[in-house]
């Protein structure tokens, strides 16, 4: 096996910090914790984490997502090659035993990103419980992928993956929701072990914010969603008008004349909500329209295939129209995310030197 670098972000940590750290430590694991702004009130804890592990500070709170991703950035320029880095919490529900068990996962399979998944059942808290459920469902709608616990702290993965990593955006929970659609998207292999289930008191040390944090993880996909509906309105008006308008030419001509104009009016509205609302693409105009046209056009084509067999098959042409839509809303929303506006990369921190 790989040697493992065990990364753990900590926010108000308690004594289960430390426990955690002897535990590690016995098994001569490299050690590295990120304090992400816990204050004075908890200097103590990470003056005792120091006799096990490497210890970062963000002077201020800064959310997990940017606590991992500054123990990734000083991994990757100060420990040498191989290793694996497991990424694990604070709060004492990843025993020892299962991150050593990620760890050789992760060795034996260096292209796939492998997580710790937990059995979630009554005896997980409710709002755990129906938390990753919903992330669950809504993950797999958005990237085709299958993976039952999508919420999972424990995970592990090659070094050479650890630059891919570092370029995914997300400063808070979203961060880890966004790792797993950045791999989907570019087709990697997630491969899931179960671990054990260990809920402390409720879950009670959790900084979970219910409200703001599901919000960063469900963002995009609920953000495309209400574009997708003001778009869908507008076309589906427009349609309807144009429809009406036409309605002295033969049914298939209107109807085609109607859905091309009303699209193409639609689909500007849409380009324009999505690039600048939803997925905030860092790309130019010119770099992205061409791509959106091209994926306009397509579902142009197949938009007026199923428009017209489903009117053929006696369904009013309003109701084949909505019918349409939800047939390629998927379709579009992946191709958008994938291809059409690209993420920003936050860029790559330069390797300055390796320790041993």
């Amino acid at each position: 096996m790989q040697k493992p670098v065990v990364l753990i972000p900590a926010y108000e940590p308690g004594e289960q910090l430390i426990e955690l750290l002897e535990k590690l430590k016995e098994k001569e694991l490299d050690l590295v914790v990120v304090d992400d702004g816990s204050g004075e009130d908890y200097a103590g804890v990470f003056e005792k984490a120091r006799q096990y592990a490497q210890v970062l500070e963000h002077p201020e709170n800064r959310g997990k997502g940017e606590a991992l991703k500054t123990g990734l950035s000083w991994i990757w320029q100060h420990v040498v090659e191989p290793y694996v880095v497991v990424t694990a919490d604070a709060d004492g529900q990843h025993s020892p035993e299962d991150i050593l068990r990620v760890a050789e996962e992760a060795s034996a399979h260096p292209e796939e990103l492998v997580l710790g998944s937990r059995k979630i059942d009554r005896s997980v808290p409710l709002r755990s419980r129906l938390g990753n459920t919903i992330t669950r469902y809504v993950y797999r709608l958005s990237s085709g992928c299958r993976v039952y616990d999508t919420q999972t702290g424990l995970r592990g993965f090659s070094c050479r993956n650890l630059p891919f990593m570092l370029e995914v955006r997300g400063s808070r929970y979203e961060y880890e929701m966004n790792v797993l659609m950045a791999w989907a998207r570019q087709g990697r292999k997630i491969r899931e072990i179960t671990i054990r289930t260990i809920y402390l008191e409720g879950n009670e040390s959790s900084h979970f914010d219910t409200v703001k944090d599901s919000w960063r993880i469900y963002r995009e996909i609920l953000m495309f969603s209400g574009s997708s509906l003001v778009s869908f309105l507008a076309d589906y008006g427009l349609f309807a008008l144009f429809y009406a308008l036409f309605s002295s030419l033969a049914l298939s001509a209107a109807l085609v004349a109607a859905n091309i104009l009303a699209r193409i009016l639609s689909a500007t509205l849409n380009y324009t909500l999505n690039r600048r609302a939803v997925f905030r693409a860092g790309e130019k105009v010119s770099q992205s329209l061409p791509r959106y046209a091209a994926l306009a056009v397509a579902i142009l084509i197949l938009n007026t295939l199923i428009l017209r067999l489903l009117t053929a098959l006696g369904l009013p042409a309003l109701a084949a129209k909505i019918l349409t839509e939800l047939s390629l809303f998927v379709l579009s929303w992946t191709v958008q995310k994938r291809y059409v506006f690209r993420e920003r990369h936050e860029g790559r921190p330069k390797r300055k030197e390796v320790l041993s």
